[in-house]
């Protein structure tokens, strides 16, 4: 089996945790996983894998999280062809309804533009936002989580995504 690359940022902690729990019940279905924060990472890491998990909120009004954006510029220039990738990330869609998810949409279209494959689209049937970056259609371009309005849903939608993106990934 394949190792996936899970790479990561987080501010709050809320990112973290979600992280943790995808990571704990993947490897429990089988998976192998290489985890890094991408604060003590290098961009070019991504590329050692032929499968990735890209994990990061929205931070501020539409931004990426802190060390996202600190290592923005490496990771657009990244050539990803022949990598496949599935991207999440926290947001809030009701205080900031104009940009829910805009920071999947920011690594997730860069990653294509270079050559990526996408899996794990995700609905947005259930959330109540304006506008977001993430959009591609009736879907988010991936799994979104809102903490601060509908925690109760978090644990069950990285369930059902895990799930989804396995069988994307072919694992």
């Amino acid at each position: 089996m394949k190792t996936i690359g899970l790479f990561w940022g987080s501010n709050t902690g809320n990112q973290e945790e979600a992280v943790g729990f995808l990571k704990d019940y993947m490897v429990a279905e089988g998976c192998k996983i290489e985890e890094f924060n991408i604060a003590d990472t290098e961009p070019s890491k991504m590329l050692d894998y032929e499968i990735l998990i890209v994990g990061c909120p929205t931070w501020h009004i539409g931004e990426l999280q802190d060390d996202w954006d600190f290592i923005y510029s490496k990771y657009k220039e990244l050539d990803f062809t022949g990598k496949q990738a599935a991207f999440f990330g926290c947001g809030d869609q009701v205080g900031y309804s104009d940009n829910f998810l805009d920071a999947i949409g920011l690594l997730a279209k860069p990653f294509m533009a270079n050559g990526g494959k996408l899996v794990g689209r995700w609905p947005t049937e259930g959330y109540d936002f304006d506008l977001s970056l993430a959009l591609d259609g009736d879907d988010f371009l991936g799994l979104g989580l809102d903490n601060d309005n509908q925690d109760e849903e978090t644990e069950e939608r990285l369930i059902i995504w895990a799930e989804l993106i396995k069988d994307e990934f072919g694992l």
